[in-house]
């Protein structure tokens, strides 16, 4: 497989990804973004811990999907995620002239 092989076969990939977000992202209330990865999720919950003097966040959501290009399965029951890096959480508007482009969103 040439290196213009693979390059064809990621931004494939990519694309069919981002089709997946665009039919499924009317099925969720979040949009939650982490340093490692973005999920759509209909149920989240955002604690901040501290543990000695550091201080981290404890993300749980249900009903999700994961927007990653590797992953079979994107659909997930529950999710945790353990992070010192910054979560955003924005609920989302179900205007179809509202909904967010991944690309904008990833790019930040």
């Amino acid at each position: 497989m040439s290196s213009e092989d693979l390059e064809n076969y990621e931004t494939e990939a990519e694309l069919a990804l981002y089709r997946e977000y665009r039919d499924v992202v009317g099925l969720f209330q979040y949009v939650v973004e982490t340093e490692r990865r973005f999920y759509l999720a209909n149920k989240v919950d955002l604690q901040v811990r501290a543990s000695g003097g550091d201080i981290y966040f404890e993300v749980t959501m249900a009903d999700a999907w994961v927007w990653d290009v590797y992953r079979s399965a994107r659909l997930v029951k529950n999710v945790r995620v353990v992070t010192f890096k910054d979560v955003n959480i924005e609920e989302l508007a179900h205007d179809p002239d509202s909904m967010p482009d991944i690309r904008q969103l990833r790019s930040r």
